[in-house]
């Protein structure tokens, strides 16, 4: 690795974390404008035009909040669980691509941070990590409401974590790769995933909603129940790290949704419009792309906030009833359904 390409790659991680920060306080105003649009009322719109600047108000307050931290935790713990959960969320986004490449001065810089041959493994080993965030959080802060939103976080995220994996193994045996570069690649020249995997695409969905703790899975900080869940004990910056990473964790579960199902930046018919007909190439080429995987991302993030307030919360049994005995067999049966597919010699 030369100069060039390391320079390229900080330039790139500083580039996708700052969109990823930058991108929390929009979906903040998205969230809470879209949640008044569905239940008939306002939201916020006093400050700046419709509101818009609200979320630098938020961010704003959270920074001169008073940081309390009170004296029956575990400090260390308490301290670092915030910084565990906020850097998993980030770290998860690595092997996503983005684009295909741009070309600067004649060099070409791949739109994706990490490249390796086990890309798909790395994400969910990163993601994975985020749960430890949380368990610390609610063991740290010697509070009952905390240590059970602790631990309902841990069963909910091993169960859904074995679906959402049998999920994403489904399209890793159809594709025959786990680098995240190759499968966009096979979907750009074929067909995408969502077509001949349906019934995974469905399945990962539903899992990514359960693994960010997002409604009608957000037991672990069911405010009916528990307060706050596992955050209850926390204040100023570090509550609003576990906020960011429930946000980043959007984003990331929407980016690998689109990545392994619905050919990730690939524009519709890419090869015969946009590369045959209109023979675009290069630069341009990698700009659309760009937009096309924003697109996608952008309706993921949409529909999880159209989720949260249509659905009601279920049950703490009912959350586990479908995920061990709906989920779970369903997955099984659709790896089998990869399986045969591959050996029919359906193409990827």
């Amino acid at each position: 690795m030369d100069l060039f390409d390391v320079v390229a790659t900080i330039v790139k991680v500083a580039l996708v974390v700052g969109i990823l920060i930058s991108t929390v306080p929009v979906l903040t105003w998205v969230e809470r404008r879209g949640s008044a649009f569905i239940q008939l009322r306002l939201g916020p719109n006093r400050v700046g035009p419709l509101g818009l600047l609200q979320p630098l108000a938020d961010g704003i307050k959270f920074l001169f909040k008073e940081d309390v931290i009170p004296p029956h935790v575990y400090k260390l713990f308490y301290v670092a669980a915030p910084a565990v959960s906020f850097i998993a969320a980030v770290l998860a986004f690595a092997v996503i691509p983005f684009g295909s490449a741009f070309v600067v001065d004649g060099r070409t810089v791949p739109l994706v941070i990490l490249d390796v041959d086990v890309g798909v493994l790395f994400l969910l080993a990163a993601s994975g990590m985020g749960v430890f965030g949380i368990i610390l959080a609610g063991w740290s802060s010697n509070n009952k409401y905390s240590m059970l939103g602790g631990l309902r976080s841990s069963a909910q995220m091993i169960s859904y974590e074995l679906s959402l994996g049998l999920a994403i193994v489904s399209v890793l045996i159809y594709a025959g790769t786990l680098r995240p570069v190759e499968i966009v690649q096979q979907q750009i020249g074929g067909t995408w995933n969502v077509f001949p995997l349906f019934i995974g695409f469905l399945i990962l969905l539903v899992s990514a909603f359960a693994e960010t703790n997002r409604l009608p899975f957000d037991l672990p900080e069911a405010e009916t129940e528990l307060v706050a869940g596992y955050h209850t004990e926390y204040s100023s910056m570090k509550f609003s790290m576990f906020f960011m990473a429930e946000y980043i964790n959007m984003i990331t579960g929407s980016a690998l949704v689109t990545t392994l199902f619905l050919g990730g930046y690939a524009l519709p018919f890419q090869r015969l419009v946009f590369e045959g007909w209109l023979g675009l190439e290069g630069n341009l080429l990698a700009v659309l792309e760009l937009l096309s995987f924003t697109a996608k991302v952008g309706f993921f993030l949409w529909l999880f906030v159209w989720v949260r307030w249509t659905l009601p919360r279920f049950r703490f049994d009912q959350l586990m009833r479908l995920g061990w005995k709906v989920l779970i067999p369903l997955a099984l049966v659709h790896v089998v359904w990869a399986s045969l597919l591959v050996m029919w010699g359906v193409p990827a």
